[in-house]
C-alpha cells in the first residue's frame, strides 16, 4: 500500500486506533486503512456504477442486465485507477500490462457474478432492481478485495 507520512487516510485511520486504545501489529494496521481505502473507493465507484445503471434503465429504456453490464464497465474504469495508484501496494516487478489484464479478468469475473446476482433477484424474485443492485455489489466487492489483495500486490 503506498503509505507515506502525508497520508491523510491512514493518519486518520491510526489516530482513531488511538483513541479506542486498540493496539495492532504494523501489518494487521496497514491491512485495515488499505481496507478502509478501498471502502473509499468502492463507495465512489458504487455511485457511478448505480448513477449510469439509472440512467441506462431510466432514461435510454435499456433491459436491466444490459443496463447494469455499461455501468458496471464505467464504473471498472474509476476502480482500477483508484485501486492501483491509491488503494493497493501493486507489485512494480509485474509487468504493468500483465496487472490491468489480471484485473480485467476478475473484473469480468465480478459483472459475470453482479450480473448473474442481478438476473434472479429481479427476474426470479421480483425485487426492485435498485435493491437487487445493492445486494449484487456487496457480494462483488468482498471478491473484488480478496482476488485484488491475491493478485495485484
Amino acid at each position: 500500500m503506498k503509505n507515506n507520512n502525508k497520508d491523510k487516510i491512514s493518519i486518520f485511520v491510526k489516530k482513531v486506533f488511538k483513541v479506542l486504545h486498540i493496539k495492532l501489529s504494523s501489518k494487521l494496521e496497514n491491512l485495515f486503512i488499505q481496507i478502509f481505502k478501498f471502502c473509499i473507493v468502492g463507495v465512489i465507484a458504487t455511485i457511478i456504477d448505480f448513477a449510469f445503471l439509472y440512467i441506462f434503465k431510466e432514461f435510454l429504456h435499456l433491459n436491466v442486465v444490459l443496463s447494469n453490464t455499461l455501468s458496471f464497465c464505467i464504473s471498472v474504469i474509476y476502480n482500477y485507477w483508484a485501486s492501483v495508484k491509491w488503494v493497493f501496494d501493486v507489485n512494480e516487478n509485474k509487468d504493468p500490462k500483465k496487472n490491468f489484464v489480471i484485473f480485467i479478468i476478475f473484473s469480468v469475473i465480478g459483472l459475470l457474478l453482479n450480473d448473474l446476482i442481478m438476473w434472479i433477484t429481479t427476474d426470479k424474485f421480483e425485487i426492485y432492481y435498485m435493491i437487487a443492485k445493492i445486494i449484487a455489489t456487496f457480494i462483488v466487492m468482498i471478491f473484488n478485495f480478496i482476488t485484488r489483495k491475491l493478485f495485484l500486490e
